[in-house]
């Protein structure tokens, strides 16, 4: 599944999806793959109700 947010992080990146949402029940999921982002300095994310957490772009 790391994969597949190593993906999800390259789109968001390159701003072909706007915002990435990760629950709690993915998150240790998602951070393996961001520990390992090279650009993670580009996404930034949101803690929200229910421990979401919604990554967008760092606007320039």
């Amino acid at each position: 599944m790391a994969a597949d947010y190593l993906a999800k992080l390259e789109q968001l990146r390159k701003g072909e999806i706007d915002e990435l949402i990760v629950t709690p029940d993915d998150f240790l999921d998602f951070q393996t793959a961001y520990r390992t982002y090279q650009f993670k300095t580009q996404i930034t994310g949101d803690a929200h109700r229910d421990g979401e957490i919604h990554y967008h772009r760092v606007k320039k």
